[in-house]
């Protein structure tokens, strides 16, 4: 002991052991080990000793000078507990989630280059769920007998188990009936949506359940969107509760694996020739794995016919609704363009990965027979090693567009003379696009606003320009 304060506790202190082991952890569940019997307290910057009942402990640098301090903690037996008393504690009572585990020492950490500037500086790091995510899709996700792509849905490790929440399903599938019954136009939208769903093979017939089998029940609504009014949506309520717990809130949502709009948008107006596309239904290309699907439940009428009583169906395939279903969809999408990658080539896959947003597809290319090829291969590799059709082609090339069979072409450009007709704008990623004039337009609301400041406010928010092109 090199400090005056601390020579009387030399005898108390045992000598440095260089190989020691730490052997024994005291946590807060044995509070009175904590307890500060007696202390030594010295100048400023020094150590100082605490006297506990198993014994003295010395907190601080101990070293004179503040020389050889150590990079590690060591931790030093200083008592020995007397035969006969137990050495093992009861359980704690407080419950810890282990994270991620650190094999690695930490200073080899340190001595990374920290500041060193990398391509994905601006790329959010993933969390340990999405880490989670992702390895259990690197492990399960995979293509079946039939070409599709199979995923599970990916629950949180550990999770809450779900109660039976029929009762509340058939309550809301009720208040459905009531809703279709009062709006004739929405029902006859709404059974267009379920026919294709059952038409598909989307959603099957319900198998019996077997006797304390876990499932879950969705509820479903209908929306519509603002541009769309002729069209619903059938949603999966997967985010409905029954005592406090969700379908959404036992599964993993997955990172964000959308690109950046901008970086897709600004790609798009890169070269002379423009081209869009759309996959068909994608959230529905992907399998739900078999022993999955009874989380997926829903209950609606036998055979599409509202004069039906209300039977069980459950889903093949993940839905709009499920929070995992967008990252589920992407890394699906990705995973068959790099399958196809041998056969098609890398510009296939540099297509999907880079210039798709969600399901649509925006790229730019030097010449028309580019555009063309690229499409036709993507067309040709997705629908080969995924299942997935690629349609709804638009381009600011009136050739690009004759490449397509008029079915796989935009639904206003199907009908249309492309070497003649004039054109009818593009709805792209919330954007209105002219393919005659490859130009970008805003169209206002005629909706008349009061002069106010929220009048004003509300009219310049409606204009949506992610690419400030309004501003300039």
């Amino acid at each position: 002991m090199h400090h005056p304060h601390l020579k009387e506790l030399r005898g108390s202190i045992p000598p440095l052991e260089e190989n020691c082991q730490i052997l024994l952890l005291i946590g807060r569940d044995l509070i009175e080990a904590h307890h500060v019997l007696d202390q030594r307290i010295g100048p400023p910057r020094t150590p100082y000793a605490q006297q506990l009942k198993l014994g003295w402990v010395v907190i601080g640098e101990t070293c004179i000078n503040k020389q050889h301090v150590p990079f590690e903690l060591n931790v030093k037996i200083t008592n020995i507990l007397p035969t006969g008393q137990p050495s093992t504690f009861q359980p704690c009572t407080s419950k810890f989630d282990i994270r991620e585990n650190y094999t690695d020492p930490v200073t080899k950490d340190l001595q990374s280059p920290l500041f060193e500037k990398t391509r994905d500086d601006d790329k959010p790091g993933q969390s340990y769920e999405d880490k989670m995510f992702m390895k259990q899709m690197d492990n399960e996700f995979v293509r079946d007998s039939e070409g599709s792509w199979v995923a599970p849905l990916p629950f949180r490790v550990p999770r809450q188990p779900l109660p039976s929440n029929r009762p509340q399903a058939l309550h809301r599938a009720n208040m459905l009936d009531a809703s279709l019954n009062r709006n004739p136009v929405k029902r006859e939208h709404f059974l267009t949506f379920m026919s294709k769903i059952l038409d598909n093979n989307h959603a099957e017939l319900a198998p019996p359940l077997h006797e304390h089998e876990e499932c879950w029940y969705l509820p479903l609504f209908g929306v519509y969107h603002p541009k769309k009014p002729d069209q619903i949506r059938g949603v999966f309520d997967s985010s409905a509760k029954c005592n406090g717990v969700s379908l959404n809130s036992v599964l993993l949502t997955g990172p964000d694996l959308t690109n950046d709009l901008l970086g897709v948008l600004l790609r798009f107006r890169k070269e002379m020739v423009a081209v869009t596309a759309d996959v068909q239904h994608m959230f529905h290309c992907f399998v739900v794995r078999k022993d999955h699907r009874n989380y997926l439940r829903f209950l609606w009428h036998k055979d599409n016919d509202l004069q039906e009583n209300l039977v069980e169906y459950r889903m093949r395939v993940h839905v709009f609704g499920n929070s995992p279903s967008p990252a589920v969809a992407t890394l699906g999408l990705r995973k068959a363009a790099q399958a196809s990658e041998q056969e098609f080539g890398s510009h296939v896959t540099s297509f999907v990965t880079r210039d798709f947003y969600v399901d649509d597809g925006l790229t730019s290319c030097p010449t028309k027979e580019e555009a063309v090829k690229l499409m036709k291969d993507t067309q040709q590799a997705l629908a080969k090693y995924g299942n997935l059709r690629l349609h709804k082609f638009a381009s600011n090339c009136a050739e690009v567009m004759s490449a397509f069979h008029a079915s796989d072409l935009a639904s206003n450009l199907k009908d249309l003379d492309l070497e003649c007709d004039s054109k009818p704008l593009q709805r792209s990623l919330g954007l209105s696009w002219d393919v005659n004039t490859d130009n970008f337009l805003f169209q206002l609301s005629s909706e008349n606003k009061p002069i106010t400041r929220r009048g004003i406010l509300s009219t310049i928010n409606s204009l949506y320009d992610p690419l400030d092109f309004w501003l300039r």
